[in-house]
Parts: structure tokens; sequence; C-alpha cells
């Protein structure tokens, strides 16, 4: 800080993943999530810095929010379990932001995307979203010629999905235009179900094998989709891309990488 004197600081980091690795690790994603941003907002503050603008996450809403998901509704209600200590991390610096404007003047501003996707995701199985991992399981049970893949739940869970350059644009265009203390949801505002995007999915990558759901594991939040209004009406945020293109840029960009991957290790 001291250094490099930042005007705005965009805090985008996170010790994220899906409903897995949330079980696996629930005691280091609150941790770690938790203490970097307490102390980030605070040597923000301590250093100067003019705006800072903290990326929280759709997990800090309660575990029955009423769809669509508004931002007055952000504490009315637990998380849901499967992702509530991740959720709860983030939603503690929307907290010290609001009370660090009251103490010290410090002009922080909370944003919340949905789910996002897009390419240089984590495809990793093990800590990876949905949707790099089910474009990982599909492809790999295409090249290997299995017919079938197993995906958690039971297919019916509905998410909402911001492709990564509508957010990026739209955390620019917060940091630009927005100086308000209430947080603000940054998504599409359109649903669709697990089953109908493993679909989707299969399709595009080519895969016509069986779809089994493991109903053993959990299908996380029933619902998400959120109310995108306060996002275009405070700074004109509106989602450009489709559902439909942005999968089709992630997984072009996805057999790019795996391509060079594998050439790389034939050389090597």
């Amino acid at each position: 800080m001291e250094v490099e004197r930042p005007d705005v600081l965009i805090h985008a980091a996170a010790v994220c993943g899906g409903i897995g690795a949330n079980r696996a690790e629930p005691g280091r994603f609150f941790f770690e999530n938790a203490v970097m941003g307490v102390h980030l907002i605070e040597d923000a503050r301590r250093g100067g810095v003019g705006k800072f603008v903290q990326i929280g996450t759709v997990c800090a809403y309660p575990k029955n929010t009423p769809v669509p998901f508004h931002e007055d509704d952000l504490w009315n209600g637990y998380p849901e379990e499967t992702n509530a200590p991740y959720g709860l991390a983030k939603k503690a610096l929307l907290v010290q932001l609001q009370a660090y404007r009251q103490q010290y003047g410090f002009n922080g501003i909370y944003l919340i995307p949905v789910n996002l996707y897009g390419p240089h995701d984590n495809f990793d199985l093990a800590s990876s979203h949905v949707i790099p991992a089910m474009m990982r399981k599909f492809i790999e049970a295409k090249e290997s010629g299995r017919d079938r893949v197993d995906l958690w739940g039971d297919g019916s869970a509905s998410r909402e999905f911001l492709y990564a350059g509508d957010a990026a644009e739209g955390i620019l265009m917060a940091a630009e235009q927005y100086d308000g203390p209430e947080p603000v949801n940054l998504g599409s505002g359109q649903e669709i179900t697990i089953r109908d995007l493993a679909e989707k999915v299969a399709s595009l990558v080519g895969y016509r094998g069986e779809i089994a759901w493991d109903t053993t594991q959990p299908n996380g939040q029933q619902r998400r989709q959120l109310d995108v209004s306060r996002a275009r009406e405070l700074f004109g945020f509106e989602a450009r891309t489709t559902l439909d293109d942005g999968l089709r840029k992630t997984v072009e960009w996805y057999m790019t990488s795996r391509l060079t991957e594998t050439s790389q290790a034939s050389r090597g």
C-alpha cells in the first residue's frame, strides 16, 4: 500500500470451490476468506486508499431467500449449510465496510456476483464449480468412450450464471460510478435447472451417453436467481453474454487449453 499508493483497490481473491470443496474444508474456507478480507480492508484504510471494492458471494444469501434474491433480504436467515462458512466470512466484510464508512468515512462498496464461469476457470474436479466440472466430465467421458457420467444431486436445483467477462465489466462500472453503502447484486437475471444445464453442456461438447444423477449427494441451495435491478439503476449494468454463447466460449477455451497441455507434455 505504502509503495503503490492505489486510488482504487478491488478485492476479488477468495478461497472457494463447489459443494464438495466447501464440505471438505469449511474451517479453511471461513478462516482464510475472513482473515484476508479483514486485514486487506484495514490496511487499505490505513494506507489511504480512496475506494475499496469488495467482491462478495451469492452464498451469503439465506437458504430460503425469496426468488429473485433482493439485496434487502441478505440478513433474513442463515445461508445454505453446505457453503455457509464461506458465505458468512464474505458477508462479515460487508459489515466491516459499512462500519468503516460510518466511523472513518472510508469509501468501500460491496458487490454480490452470482455463480461465475468462463475461460480460465478452475477445471479441477476436486474444487471446481458446476459448469467447469460438467465440461471436464463430459469431455473426458467422450474421449475415453464411457457411456455414463454421474452428476451430484437430482438435477432439480436451479442456478443463475454470469459470464466472467460480463462480471468484470460490472465490477469496473461499479468502481467508477457507485459509492453507496448498500450491497449490489451482479447477475444475468436468468435461471436454469442443473438438469437442463447438463443437457446443454453435454450437447455442446458432443457427449451422447447417459447422464446419471447421484441423489446421495446434495443439491445445495434449491434455487438461485438474483434481482438485478439495483445494478441497472445505480450504474447501468446489464449482462450482455447469453448462457449459450458463454458456454460455447468456455468450451472452446478449455479444449484449446487441453490441446496445448497435451502438446507440451508430449514434447517434454
